[in-house]
Order: structure tokens, then C-alpha cells, then sequence
């Protein structure tokens, strides 16, 4: 004990942490910051789960070509690869949640206010670049999925006006998808982008030593920057308590639960399985980023095309100027939730969007599904053979890309498990060889006995069949 003690003291002297460590750890905080505070602290867990496991993931990945590709079948074959990759993933869901989480909360509690301005917009910056943390990690799976995610994200960039094509180069780093691309992506997403969060949270820590944590909001406790200092010092000297060890308990045991969340999805439900092969040639593919952009997705699909270029290059800018105009223009006032309806309405509106178009994102409707398999027997129902090959000629021909019938298929277009009460024959004809919106014509790839079997099939999908009887279960 006497060696221990003596190798600590000569640590201590030589590092300094008792004059420049402890202080910051026993700084005074408000007495009521509980459970309400331990989210900041837990997404900087989670970044810290991301930078270890990172670091253990760029041991084997190899960022080109097609290697990247077979080094991340490689970790995934590997039982603590897996895991690995899970902790990757996962923490990076649980960061982008928790940072979210951490941002509604100070804007509920109206924390973005004299003198913490600063605070909440570094906080601002930090997040968008949480985000393109989680966009660039996309790409290094290097599946189909990621190459056209980043295709389509470069086609976006490309609309920009006047420098829109400089920027879809930068991003492809070059002209076309490729090794260069996976390159420029893992410098961002291993060098770049770290480092830019490693400034803003270091610069988002000093604020907060500089400026004291709130407190919790009170109606009775409106921010006057001219007397709100003298105020909150005033409290903090009389009812405050050291951050360590009588505050910080609280984050350490809630990131402590975050980690130990992420552990466990990596250990039971694993990472997400890689797509196929990224070959550019191969067009059914239907790229979908993580989870957390689907709401996005939603609503790019929802609009009517003369408005996408407006909307896929203004809504982030327009998002980012106001959350960073948020504090500049209501640094004072009330900031107790009570007396402040319209932010807790926003909040809710805000959510409740979110949860709708998140589940319209994973459903999908507008775009193909492009593994829908053949009608069954039974869906057919029938014994005609021109109808049955009518039936193997819908899937063939991709109308069950984008069509249902009786719930196989696609949502794109109208649904057709009742086309035959809505068009006659002749409808039939003219839809197919003509197509419509968004629905190419097959008048020259199909030769006329073939449409006339398609059609015929189209014809049994009524309310009212006429002919033939189910066939027997076992056919089926």
C-alpha cells in the first residue's frame, strides 16, 4: 500500500490532476440537476464507445475496393467482430438518440438562454455533425445499399445551384462511385469528423464550467441577463452541491445502463447484415439509409417534384439557421414549460411527426419491391393455362414491383386485386401498351399473345368470378 501510495503521490505532483482534474470535477452545480441532466453526459459515453470501437473495427477494415467489402464479411464471421460491429452500430443509434434527447431537453427547459447561448449552439453544431458521422459510416459497409445511398445523396449535392456539381464531385471524389469515394468517406468518417466533434465538445464543456449548469426552470424565475448572474451565484453558494461525487452518480449510473444497452443489442440481436455486393449495374437495389433519416426520406417522397430541389437543399440549411438563431432571439423570459405552451406543443408536434414519418419511411410505399416473389397458386386461383401464365407474366414483367395483388407486391401503384371490376378488356389493352404515370409502356416488349394472357389474367380479379374453383390445399 505504501508503494501504491507513493507511485500516486509522485503521479499527482508530476500530472497535476488534483489542482486541474478535481476542480472541474467537484465544481458546484444546482442542487435539483437529477435525472433531467444525465443526457449530455450520456451521449459523450456513447462517443467514447464509438471512438474504442471504431479504433478496433479500422484494425481489420480495408478501406478499398472490393477488400472493404470481404473485411467486414470477415469481422462479421468472427464472434467478437460481431459484437464489435454491433457496439459500432448500436452506439451510433444510441448517440444520435441521446444527443436528440439532450437537445429537446434544454429546449424545454428554455437552458439555450442568457448566459448559455453559446452553449446551445455549439451543441447545434455538434449534432449536425453527429449526423454526418452516422451518414459517412453508412457508406464504409460498402454494400449496394451504401453505394446507391451515397449515389443519391451526390445526385442531391448535384442540384445545388452554380456549385452543385463541384460539391457532387467532392463527394463522389471523382466522377462515378468508387475507391476514391470509399477513400474521401473513411478520412471523413475516422479523421475529419471526429475531430470536429472532439472541438465542439471541448468547447460545449468549457462553456458549461464557464456558465454553471441551469437549473431546473421555475415560473417564478424569469432570465433578466441583467440581473440572472448575480441570481443564479447567489443560489448556487446557497443550495448547490459538488458535481463529484454527489451529481455525478446519477450520469455515471445512466451511462453505465446506455453501455450495457448497447453491449447486450450487439450480443442478441447482433449488427445488421450486410447487403449484397456493391455492383453498380445491378438497379434493384432500394437504398435506405439508417433508421433515423427514414423520416426524411418520407418526406422528400411526399413532394411534388417541382418542389424536391427546394426542399432536399433548404430544409437542412433552414433547420440549421434556426436552431442557431434560437437563443439570439429569445435569450430572455420564462423558461418553465407551463409557461411556455407553444415550445411544449412544438416538441409534441415535432415527435409525433417524427413517429409517423419514421413508420412511412420503413413502410415505403413509393418505392419498387424489387425481391416480391410469384403470385401463388392460390392467389391465382385458377386451372386456365393462359390465365396461370398471365399470372407468371405480372411477375415477370416487374407490374409487382410497384402493384399489389392480395399482398404480394408493391404500393407504388394501384392496388390490383380488383382491376377487373374497375377496367374491361379494352381498359386493359390500352393501359399496358400506353403505361402511365410514372408506369413505363410495354407496348414493344410484349408480344400480343403475351399481353392477351395478362389480360386475361387481370380479367379473374373481381368480385365476381366466373370460372374456375380453388385449387386443392396441397397444390398450393
Amino acid at each position: 500500500m505504501k508503494f501504491l501510495s507513493a507511485a500516486w503521490h509522485w503521479l499527482d505532483d508530476r500530472s497535476g490532476f488534483s489542482d486541474v482534474v478535481m476542480p472541474k470535477l467537484k465544481h458546484i452545480v444546482p442542487q435539483d440537476a437529477r435525472w433531467w441532466y444525465v443526457f449530455g453526459s450520456a451521449t459523450l459515453c456513447a462517443f467514447i464507445v464509438q471512438i474504442v470501437s471504431g479504433i478496433a473495427l479500422a484494425m481489420v477494415y480495408v478501406p478499398g475496393g472490393d477488400a472493404a467489402y470481404q473485411s467486414l464479411e470477415f469481422i462479421s464471421q468472427k464472434p467478437l467482430g460481431s459484437v464489435v460491429r454491433g457496439m459500432h452500430y448500436y452506439g451510433a443509434t444510441a448517440m444520435v438518440m441521446l444527443a436528440v434527447i439532450h437537445m429537446l431537453q434544454v429546449f424545454l427547459h428554455a437552458s439555450y438562454k442568457f448566459p448559455r447561448e453559446l452553449n446551445w449552439m455549439s451543441g447545434v453544431v455538434v449534432l449536425f455533425v453527429v449526423l454526418g458521422m452516422a451518414f459517412t459510416g453508412q457508406l464504409l459497409r460498402w454494400d449496394a445499399n451504401g453505394v446507391w445511398s451515397v449515389v443519391v445523396a451526390a445526385e442531391m449535392a448535384g442540384r445545388a445551384p452554380v456549385i452543385g456539381p463541384e460539391i457532387s464531385h467532392f463527394i463522389l471524389g471523382g466522377e462515378t462511385v468508387g475507391g476514391s469515394t470509399l477513400t474521401r468517406f473513411f478520412a471523413m468518417h475516422v479523421f475529419i469528423l471526429p475531430g470536429l466533434i472532439f472541438a465542439g465538445v471541448g468547447l460545449h464543456l468549457a462553456l458549461i464550467f464557464r456558465h454553471g449548469i441551469s437549473e431546473m426552470p421555475k415560473a417564478d424565475q424569469p432570465v433578466d441577463p441583467a440581473t440572472y448572474k448575480e441570481a443564479y451565484e447567489a443560489r448556487l453558494q446557497k443550495t448547490g452541491v459538488p458535481f463529484w461525487p454527489i451529481a455525478m452518480w446519477r450520469d455515471v449510473v445512466f451511462s453505465t445502463f446506455v453501455v450495457s444497452v448497447i453491449l447486450g443489442c450487439a450480443i442478441f440481436i447482433g449488427p445488421p447484415a450486410l447487403g449484397t455486393d456493391p455492383d453498380p449495374a445491378n438497379i434493384h437495389v432500394n437504398p435506405m439509409p439508417d433508421w433515423y433519416f427514414w423520416w426524411y426520406f418520407a418526406v422528400l417522397s411526399m413532394l411534388p417534384p417541382e418542389l424536391e430541389t427546394t426542399i432536399i437543399l433548404g430544409l437542412p440549411v433552414v433547420g440549421l439557421v434556426a436552431l442557431l438563431s434560437l437563443p439570439l432571439l429569445f435569450n430572455k423570459g420564462h423558461r418553465a414549460p407551463s409557461m411556455r405552451p407553444w415550445a411544449v406543443g412544438g416538441v409534441i408536434f415535432g415527435l409525433t411527426a417524427f413517429v409517423v414519418l419514421t413508420i412511412y419511411g420503413y413502410l415505403k410505399p413509393w418505392s419498387p419491391e424489387f425481391d416480391v416473389e410469384p403470385l401463388s397458386a392460390s392467389v391465382v386461383n385458377s386451372k386456365d393455362d393462359r390465365v396461370l401464365s398471365g399470372a407468371l407474366l405480372v411477375h415477370e414483367k416487374g407490374c409487382l414491383y410497384c402493384h399489389n395483388i392480395d399482398g404480394f407486391g408493391g404500393h407504388r401503384g394501384p392496388e390490383l386485386s380488383m382491376i377487373g371490376d374497375h377496367l374491361n378488356e379494352e381498359g386493359l389493352v390500352i393501359r399496358i401498351n400506353n403505361g402511365g404515370y410514372n408506369m413505363p409502356s410495354f407496348a414493344a416488349s410484349m408480344t400480343a399473345d403475351e399481353l392477351s394472357q395478362m389480360v386475361e389474367f387481370l380479367q379473374t380479379r373481381t368480385d365476381h368470378p366466373t370460372s374456375t374453383e380453388p385449387l386443392p390445399a396441397d397444390n398450393k
